[in-house]
C-alpha cells in the first residue's frame, strides 16, 4: 500500500513538472505554504537525480534518503531507520546488540558521543561523553546521516573499526575499536560498607526488576536496619524505555507526579504518577549524575529532585528532554519522531537545560598532602596529657626525632601510593556521595532522637 502510495506520488509529481512549468503560480504566499506545490521542488529533484546524476541510482534509497533528510533536518533524534536499523533497535531494548557500545547523536556536522556504556570496548578504550567522532576508518563522517555513520560503527564480532576522535582541550587523536557482542547487565550494586550502591547502566526492559532485586539483597546483606541509604548511579546512562524511568523512580516515592509528556496539542498531555509504597521505607538517597545522564536518567532525577526525595549530586546532565514516538512501516522500517518533551513534576522542561545537580561535584584527582609525621598537642614539649578518667596518657608521645621521614622512607612510601593507586583508581563523585548520605543519616537520626 505504501509502495504504491510512494511510486504513484513520484509519477504524479514527475507530470506535474511539465503542466505547472508552462502556468507558473503567481501567488508566492501559495508557493511558499501549500505544500502539494512545494512538492514540485521534490519532483523535479528526483527527476534530475534519476536523468542526470553521474551513475545510475536506485529509487528506494532516494526515497528513503530523502525521508531522512527531513526528519533530522527537524531535530536531532528525528529520523528514518531502514528495516536492519530497526531491528537493531528493537534489539538494543531488550538489552543485547552488536557493535561498539556507544549511544551517539549528529552535532554540528560531525557524530557526538552522548555516552559510552560499562564495559563495552568504547569504555574500555575511554571515550567520554562529548567526544566528537570525525572519521571512521579514515572517512569523514561528515556529509553522513546519522544512520550511515551508526551502519559504519557497527560490523562482525572481533572486526577492528579506527575511529578519529575531537575532545576539547585535547589533541585530536585516533582509535581502535574491536566490535563485539554488547550484553548490556541494566543495574548493578554492591554494599559499601553500610551504603547500598545501585548502578543503572540503561533502561531496558528489565531496570525496574532488577532495581527491585537490588535494593532487597543490600538490605539482607547489609541489614535492613543498618542501612543507612543508597547511592544510585546514573553517570553516564543514556536512557531508555520512559515505562522504566517511571517504574524505578516509583520504587522511591509513595505518590505525586513523576513525569510529564505534553505535545503541541495540550489535550494529548500525559502524566505519570507513583502508586506503590516506598521500597526503601524512606531511607536517604544521593542520586549520581554528569553530562553523560540523558533522557530517562534525567526523567529519575528530576522526579526525586523535586519531590526533595533525594539530593543530586555531580555534574549537570545532558538535557534530552524530548520523547520520540517510533511509527513502524511494515517492509520498510520505521519513522522516529519527536512528539512531546518531558517536563518535571514542578513543570520544569528538562530539554536544553538537563537537571542540575544540588551539590556540584567535578571529577577530581584525589592527592594527599605529606603528612608531618607526630605534628600535634601531644607531641609538644611539656604538653598536658589527654585525661582517660584515672591517670593521663602518656605513652602516645613520639619522640621528635620521629616527626620527619627521612628521604629514602618518603621515596619508599611515595613508591608504595603509586603502587597502590595503580592498582585502583579512586572514584572521587562517588565517595562524595557516600560522604553527604552519611551526613544526611546523621542529621535524620538526630532529628529523630
Amino acid at each position: 500500500m505504501l509502495s504504491k502510495f510512494l511510486l504513484s506520488t513520484t509519477a504524479v509529481l514527475l507530470f506535474s513538472t511539465h503542466v505547472l512549468a508552462a502556468k507558473p503560480d503567481t501567488s508566492e504566499k501559495t508557493a511558499k505554504d501549500d505544500p502539494y506545490i512545494l512538492m514540485e521542488l521534490f519532483g523535479a529533484a528526483f527527476s534530475a537525480i534519476k536523468s542526470d546524476y553521474v551513475e545510475e541510482t536506485q529509487d528506494r534509497k532516494l526515497i528513503e534518503s530523502a525521508i531522512d533528510g527531513m526528519l533530522v533536518k527537524l531535530d536531532p533524534h528525528s529520523g528514518f531507520m531502514d528495516q536492519e536499523s530497526y531491528d537493531d533497535m528493537e534489539t538494543q531494548t531488550k538489552g543485547e546488540f552488536g557493535g561498539l557500545g556507544i549511544e551517539v547523536t549528529a552535532e554540528n556536522g560531525m557524530i557526538r558521543i552522548m555516552t559510552p556504556i560499562d564495559d563495552t570496548p568504547a569504555f574500555k578504550a575511554g571515550l567520554q561523553p562529548g567526544d566528537y567522532i570525525t572519521h571512521i576508518d579514515g572517512i569523514s563522517v561528515s556529509g553522513l546521516s546519522l544512520n550511515d555513520a551508526v551502519k559504519k560503527m557497527r560490523g562482525a564480532p572481533k572486526t577492528k573499526v579506527r575511529l578519529s576522535i575531537a575532545r576539547k582541550e585535547a589533541e585530536p587523536f585516533d582509535v581502535t575499536l574491536t566490535r563485539d557482542i554488547i550484553k548490556i547487565q541494566p543495574v548493578k550494586y554492591e554494599a559499601k560498607e553500610d551504603v547500598g550502591y545501585i548502578r543503572i547502566i540503561t533502561f531496558s526492559e528489565t531496570t525496574t526488576d532488577s532495581v527491585k532485586k537490588a535494593i532487597t539483597e543490600l538490605k539482607k546483606k547489609i541489614g535492613e536496619n543498618k542501612i543507612k541509604g543508597y547511592v544510585l548511579d546514573i553517570r553516564n546512562n543514556p536512557g531508555g524505555l520512559l515505562d522504566q524511568a517511571v517504574g524505578v523512580s516509583d520504587l522511591f516515592l509513595t505518590q505525586g507526579e513523576i513525569v510529564s509528556t505534553r505535545s503541541r496539542n495540550p489535550e494529548d498531555t500525559i502524566r505519570f504518577s507513583a502508586k506503590k509504597d516506598d521500597l526503601t521505607n524512606g531511607a536517604p538517597i544521593v542520586v549520581l549524575i554528569n553530562e553523560g545522564s540523558a533522557s530517562a536518567s534525567e526523567i529519575v532525577a528530576g522526579a526525586l529532585q523535586d519531590h526533595r526525595r533525594a539530593v543530586i549530586v555531580g555534574l549537570k546532565s545532558f538535557g534530552k528532554g524530548s520523547v520520540q514516538s517510533v511509527k513502524a512501516i511494515p517492509g520498510f522500517g520505521a519513522i522516529r519522531l519527536t512528539t512531546a518533551r518531558y517536563y518535571t513534576p514542578s513543570g520544569n522542561s528538562i530539554q536544553a537545560k538537563g537537571i542540575t545537580p544540588d551539590v556540584v561535584i567535578p571529577r577530581a584527582k584525589i592527592e594527599e598532602e605529606p603528612i608531618i609525621q607526630g605534628f600535634a598537642e601531644l607531641n609538644l614539649p611539656e604538653a598536658i596529657a589527654a585525661e582517660s578518667g584515672k591517670k593521663a596518657i602518656e605513652t602516645e608521645k613520639k619522640p621528635l626525632d620521629r616527626i620527619f621521614k627521612t628521604k629514602n622512607e618518603k621515596k619508599a612510601a611515595d613508591s608504595k601510593t603509586n603502587e597502590s593507586e595503580k592498582e585502583e583508581k579512586v572514584d572521587y563523585q562517588l565517595d562524595r556521595a557516600i560522604d553527604i548520605l552519611h551526613g544526611i543519616a546523621v542529621y535524620q537520626t538526630r532529628q529523630e532522637s
